[in-house]
């Protein structure tokens, strides 16, 4: 943190930087006292709230990784991710550490923070559960046994974040520290990526337990004068912090957008939105219809990155390069090189579909905690596999099609779910779909469409169907189509497939 730090607000409560700054730097000192230092681990399970930012700098004052647990995953995955990573330190919120405390490992320090009023309200969760419990270390008196460490801090540690899971176990990205070059060179890339400067008012309301929102919220910590976190998102009370906070950035993720849009045109035009300089999405691909929509109500603010936790941002795409390119996800940034590659690894030219391979040169080369096999494998020459399949075109701009894993394969034919999804949200009344392969004894998979109607629609298979006739080529077409009410989510909105696929492939010789 630079200077005293941005004020952060959580719900109504107000936390001064300069407080924030001296309980992190509280934090450190007791975690060295903890025998906390370079290459340790220290994890966070929490909700968007400020000791995750205390946590989180003091981990990093010491030189160790912070970890940030997805506090949705069941008490058998958080155990996973703990025992996998051997943090010798985890800071919960006292309800999310009720689940798991009876069963975590011997000789690891439990720091637990109250659960705020906010979070309680928002979560509906009963205050009984919000408090620590007898005999556990709560972290706001543990801070006040420690005087601030003045040391002063060493080049901050990346967390540690875990990946999703969406196959097997999830595997935790561990970054090398950067050389002085590579530290000035991704300086330059999150300087333009995520726009942050000096007098900014910043706003996330996505999980930081997720990449980009936690790399966007920790650059506000260093450069912004404001940093603002709802305790989760919602759309009419996004848009009352924008107005009332004058927020110049914002952290977005595209099924955040579709529920902005859904509000009544009425409500959207009450608030005064005129704050906003830069609204920044990533987190998945963002159906075309859905951004030029928000970028004709937003106007050309709107930015968007691709890359992922192993890589770090790939390609940079403004407002006015999607409108002319629409689709696409913009140009490699400064120091990326992008290569498409057929399944036999050998480079394709502009135009053809195939895996996108990435190099950036800004980021120091990463593994797999415990998994350096897996990370071995994405090797090919200079570049790393990324698992999404796309092209380039030739002006230069990449395009997703979808990630690799989920390529559905009819008959021989390559379909990309993605393709389909797109199309799909630009029927009248649907909210959100899930597209994906099923089996079939004859072609080998199927296509399925699960389809979320937004609240009061009526949608019919058939009508979607005859839609999609008039869109499509015949073999893209959807098997099935369901129509279902409510999907499994990420905190952050984006829909588990996972979940949604899994009973159809539950009794089939495939692993999905």
């Amino acid at each position: 943190m630079n200077g005293p730090g941005p004020t952060v607000y959580l719900g109504d409560d107000v936390l001064p930087g300069q407080r924030l700054k001296d309980r992190a730097r509280r934090a450190a000192s007791g975690f060295r006292c903890l025998g906390v230092g370079r290459e340790d681990c220290v994890a966070i399970l929490m909700r968007n709230d400020g000791p995750f930012l205390e946590a989180t700098v003091a981990a990093q004052t010491v030189s160790a990784y912070p970890v940030p647990l997805n506090w949705h995953f069941t008490p058998d995955e958080l155990l996973y991710v703990i025992g996998d990573c051997t943090p010798k330190v985890l800071v919960s919120h006292a309800d999310l550490l009720a689940s798991i405390v009876g069963r975590l490992p011997d000789g690891m320090m439990v720091l637990a923070v109250p659960t705020p009023q906010h979070i309680a309200e928002a979560y509906r969760i009963e205050r009984h559960e919000c408090r620590v419990a007898a005999g556990w270390t709560d972290w706001n008196d543990w801070l006040s046994r420690h005087a601030p460490l003045d040391d002063a801090p060493p080049a901050a540690t990346d967390s540690l974040i875990y990946t999703s899971g969406t196959s097997g176990h999830p595997k935790g990205v561990r970054r090398k520290p950067p050389s002085p070059d590579q530290a000035e060179k991704n300086e330059e890339m999150r300087s333009r990526v995520f726009g942050i400067g000096p007098g900014d008012r910043v706003l996330v309301s996505a999980p930081l337990y997720h990449t980009a929102p936690n790399f966007f919220a920790l650059r506000a910590l260093r450069m912004a004068e404001t940093l603002v976190l709802p305790p989760r998102f919602d759309p009419k009370g996004l848009l009352a912090d924008i107005e009332r906070h004058r927020i110049t950035h914002l952290y977005a993720v595209p099924t955040m957008f579709v529920r902005l849009l859904e509000l009544d045109p009425g409500i959207r035009r009450h608030y005064d939105l005129t704050s906003l300089r830069f609204v920044l999405h990533a987190g998945g691909p963002c159906s075309p219809s859905v951004k030029l929509r928000i970028i004709e109500w937003l106007g050309p603010v709107v930015h968007e990155y691709y890359g992922s936790t192993e890589h770090g941002p790939l390609t940079f795409c403004t407002s006015e390069e999607w409108l002319a390119h629409r689709g696409t996800v913009g140009r490699p940034a400064p120091g990326v090189t992008i290569r498409i590659e057929d399944s036999e690894g050998n480079p394709l030219p502009t135009g053809s579909v195939g895996e996108i391979l990435a190099k950036n040169a800004a980021h120091p080369d990463f593994t797999y905690h415990n998994r350096q096999a897996e990370r071995d494998a994405l090797q090919r020459g200079e570049l790393i596999r990324t698992g999404d399949m796309g092209y380039v075109d030739q002006d230069g701009f990449l395009y997703l099609c979808d990630r690799k894993r989920d390529l559905i394969i009819s008959g021989g034919v390559n379909i990309y779910p993605a393709e389909i999804e797109g199309v799909l949200s630009e029927y009248p009344g649907v909210r959100d779909t899930a597209v994906f392969g099923i089996p079939d004894p004859a072609y080998g998979e199927a296509v399925m469409a699960v389809v979320q109607p937004c609240q009061d629609a009526k949608l019919e298979a058939d009508a979607i169907r005859a839609f999609l006739k008039t869109r499509l080529a015949a073999f893209k077409l959807p098997r099935v189509i369901e129509i279902r009410h409510d999907l499994p989510r990420e905190e952050s909105g984006k829909i588990r497939k996972r979940l949604i696929r899994e009973p159809y492939w539950k009794n089939a010789q495939r692993s999905i």
